[in-house]
């Protein structure tokens, strides 16, 4: 999933403080899971952004809206003419879903109400865990399901290096080595043997090959 981070409220609010109409929209799939964007994420900060323009006596109309994802054309049939109406856009979605508003309604303002962090999983209730960086050459298959470009600090490819220490990393006791759990991870599936294999130089070519990646299903 993708995980994002509400900035604080002061650059939200010096960014559409100018406007005399605003639609902040929630997104109801990734960045609802971490609670930071969807309906309910947008109501509160549409009932925040009132009280602020109240207490500086701006004469803004705030509402709040939202849908299912914000990355695709079908789920805005329902608010095309609402977000067509609308003055200016504050999104609650990652940076994907505030570029897609921008290009859908290019005459329309669109605002990053998050930060867009990274892709990683529900670790716990409350916390979640960078687990890939989306790199287009992905190594899971030979490093026991663990990625090393994420999860090792020095996305070193055959590891561990010199300043691993009983498991940890010299970055912070509290990190992980990613390759003792690529070890260890290998080690229980019966399969070390894969790891006296030298993984060879990294094709970054396929996560930055001049410009936007894309993809395309054939028959589509």
């Amino acid at each position: 999933m993708i995980v994002g981070e509400q900035k604080p409220f002061d650059e939200i609010w010096a960014m559409v403080k100018e406007h005399k109409q605003i639609t902040v929209f929630g997104c109801n799939t990734c960045v609802s899971v971490c609670h930071q964007g969807g309906n309910k994420e947008a109501e509160i900060l549409a009932s925040l952004l009132r009280m602020m323009a109240s207490q500086e006596e701006l004469d803004i109309v705030i509402e709040d809206s939202g849908i299912e994802r914000q990355c695709e054309h079908l789920f805005f049939e329902k608010v095309n003419e609402k977000l067509q109406r609308s003055e200016s856009v504050l999104s609650l979605a990652c940076g994907i879903g505030v570029q897609f508003i921008a290009a859908k309604y290019p005459n329309l303002p669109v605002y990053p109400a998050l930060n867009t962090t990274f892709l990683g999983d529900v670790q716990a209730d409350g916390l979640f865990t960078e687990k890939c960086q989306a790199c287009g050459d992905c190594l899971l298959g030979v490093t026991g399901g663990i990625c090393p470009v994420s999860r090792c600090c020095k996305r070193i490819l055959n590891g561990p290096c010199g300043g691993s220490t009983n498991g940890k990393c010299e970055i912070s006791a509290d990190i992980d080595c990613a390759w003792q759990l690529v070890v260890d991870r290998l080690e229980a599936l019966g399969k070390l043997d894969e790891y006296e294999k030298i993984i060879p130089i990294k094709d970054w070519s396929k996560d930055r090959a001049g410009g936007p990646r894309s993809f395309k299903l054939e028959g589509f």
